[in-house]
């Protein structure tokens, strides 16, 4: 707004300050004083502010009516710096001002106003009070939280659940178990808040156990209850879990109470589903919402890449980008970069690439470290990292995303060269970086160098070898001849840890299967993926085959024979290549029939062709 406006909005409102109070000073205050709440309540900060300047004379009532426009516009730091300035504060502006310390989760802000209500002797009342442990809880500082809490004369409802806030937000939950169990009344926003609290530590056993103390206690679940359980119950090893869940809060009246039902508890079923698998639910709850915003859209598009429906992310994409209300923000193009990723698009990469440019969002951390990653999965090394140069402030994902992508594609030398310039910048690498690193090891045949990288990850940074770190370490030693060291990494790293092994095992297997055979060790770890894994093919498939190369046919057939009785079919083989920006795929076993004749046509000259070649050499 310019100043000759600024000007003319508070000359309007003088004047109607002066028509509604004629040459009373009270009427006059009491009549602006109205607008301004009015106006508070429309949310219209500025028009209210316009009016406030434009009063010849203020009270405490004219104050606090300002300090509540600023609060419900959202502008708490405008109502810290109008509190600054307030001639003579009571408690309810003090309480107003705690609750922009809040709302800015500023602690020191907030002891600041603590002190100086204790100074004006304003700490008995009740608002003032629970103002106080809200704001301590909503800034995390649990231990202030609870000695405000045991200062207070008078408690409520709401000082109890402010300090069960405090101690959920801060991770203390057998503290805000304690207290949970001595509150007088729980109501349903105290439920919920333990409940989350559980939910967000991943014990979602204990959510449930909660939950069915709620409903016993007489309690009916709301729509934050339902948001919390679902989501929950998405981390469970049985998916059907949420479902009952969801089958009784529907059962409780949900479906009929058509004003609980928010876009987020919507938003959270939609994004359980897609997390427990379930896409077509998942897209079927998408289609039913009244009205979609954009966590619905990404929450699908998300869902979707992480399901391996890349295809389909994509599309809905492009649907997105056809409304006029809902635009894309970083984690949108976050997950629809992910989409290309998986279905190695580069050509999709790139359209998306174009868009974030448009749409100023290329310099987001978040974009930029996808981006990356979608060009390194692609292939396109060079596209990486110019994308990672272009970073100005890298994080820890920045650093593994490049150093992951030289590796996967057997750039080595380059991935040593990014973990050597990361450790000048003083970036403490972690499980994900040294995964990368003896990844390129393995992939470059780098022996030495990762048996160093491997023991400095634990004897230096502190940090246990994982499954992954293990295949790679296994491979390298498989790769190079040094079947033994091997065999007894094997050994010794399966009596460390007894769960997915199949990594491992794969990685010794893969070895014995060129030019170092080992029939007896392929044998061994061959029957400890079966045993610990009969439903997985990897096992199977790699010993047959090994056994053909030896011309162990009979033994072949003993594995196959296996496979039939206990219903574990080959996976097919799948490759694809990308024309014109389509992808093609091709499964084995599978014809075209409208390609096959043009296919084999084109080999049949291909095979001519080097047949030439080689008798022209001769």
């Amino acid at each position: 707004m310019s100043l000759s406006s600024q000007a003319a909005v508070r000359a309007r409102a003088a004047a109607r300050v002066a028509d509604h109070g004629g040459g009373r000073p009270f009427a006059g205050i009491a009549a602006a004083t109205s607008r301004i709440a009015s106006l508070g309540r429309a949310g219209d900060a500025a028009a209210a502010r316009a009016v406030f300047n434009a009063m010849p004379g203020r009270d405490a009532v004219a104050w606090n009516a300002m300090l509540t426009a600023y609060a419900r516009a959202g502008r708490p730091r405008d109502a810290l710096t109008l509190f600054a300035h307030a001639p003579a504060p009571d408690a309810f502006s003090l309480t107003a001002a705690l609750a922009a310390a809040a709302a800015l989760r500023c602690p020191y802000t907030g002891a600041q106003l603590h002190a100086r209500l204790l100074r004006l002797g304003l700490r008995t009342p009740l608002p003032v009070g629970n103002a106080l442990v809200a704001m301590y809880a909503k800034c995390t500082r649990a231990d202030e939280a609870a000695r405000a809490f045991r200062e207070m004369q008078d408690r409520n409802a709401l000082s109890w659940c402010s300090l069960l806030h405090a101690y959920v937000a801060s991770g203390h939950l057998r503290l805000a178990q304690e207290l949970f169990d001595e509150m007088p009344n729980r109501n349903n926003v105290a439920w919920n808040t333990l409940i989350m609290g559980y939910s967000r530590s991943g014990n979602a056993r204990q959510c449930l156990l909660l939950f069915n103390e709620m409903r016993m206690a007489g309690l009916i679940c709301d729509d934050a209850t339902l948001c919390i359980l679902v989501d929950a119950c998405a981390e469970l090893a049985h998916p059907s879990t949420g479902f009952a869940i969801h089958k009784i809060v529907v059962q409780s009246g949900w479906n009929a109470m058509s004003e609980l039902r928010t876009i987020v508890s919507w938003n959270s079923l939609i994004d359980a589903c897609m997390k427990l698998g379930y896409v077509e639910q998942a897209a079927s709850l998408f289609r039913s919402v009244p009205e979609t915003n954009l966590i619905s859209w990404t929450s699908m598009i998300g869902g979707l890449a992480r399901n391996g429906c890349a295809d389909e992310a994509l599309a809905l994409f492009v649907d997105m980008l056809s409304l006029e209300h809902i635009h894309p923000d970083d984690f949108t193009f976050g997950a629809v970069l992910h989409a290309c990723a998986t279905s190695v698009s580069l050509a999709s990469g790139r359209m998306v690439h174009g868009r974030v440019f448009q749409t100023g969002f290329a310099s987001y951390l978040y974009v930029a470290n996808s981006l990356m990653d979608m060009y390194a999965r692609c292939g396109d090394v060079e596209s990486a990292s110019i994308v990672f140069n272009g970073i100005f402030v890298k994080d820890l994902v920045s650093w593994n995303t490049m150093l992951f992508g030289f590796a996967i594609n057997g750039w080595a030398n380059e991935a040593l060269v990014v973990y050597a310039s990361m450790k000048s910048h003083e970036v403490c690498p972690d499980e994900v970086t040294f995964t990368g690193l003896l990844t390129a090891c393995s992939h470059s045949g780098l022996l030495e160098q990762g048996k160093i990288f491997f023991q400095s990850m634990v004897s230096i940074h502190g940090i246990q070898p994982k499954p992954e770190h293990l295949s790679c370490i296994i491979d390298m030693y498989a790769r190079s001849g040094n079947m033994t060291e091997a065999v007894e990494l094997l050994d010794r790293c399966s009596e460390a840890a007894r769960t997915q092994k199949s990594d491992r095992h794969e990685a010794l297997l893969n070895a014995c299967s060129w030019e170092h055979l080992n029939s007896r060790v392929a044998m061994k770890v061959a029957e400890d993926m079966v045993t610990s894994e009969p439903a997985r093919d990897a096992g199977y498939v790699t010993l047959s085959n090994l056994f053909c190369a030896s011309g162990q046919w009979n033994e072949a057939e003993k594995v196959r024979r296996a496979m039939a009785e206990r219903g574990v079919k080959k996976s097919p083989g799948c490759s694809w290549i990308e024309v014109k920006g389509a992808v093609k795929v091709f499964v084995s076993g599978a014809q075209d029939p409208d390609r096959t004749g043009s296919v084999c046509d084109v080999l049949r000259l291909l095979d001519g062709e080097m047949r030439n070649i080689t008798h022209n050499a001769l």
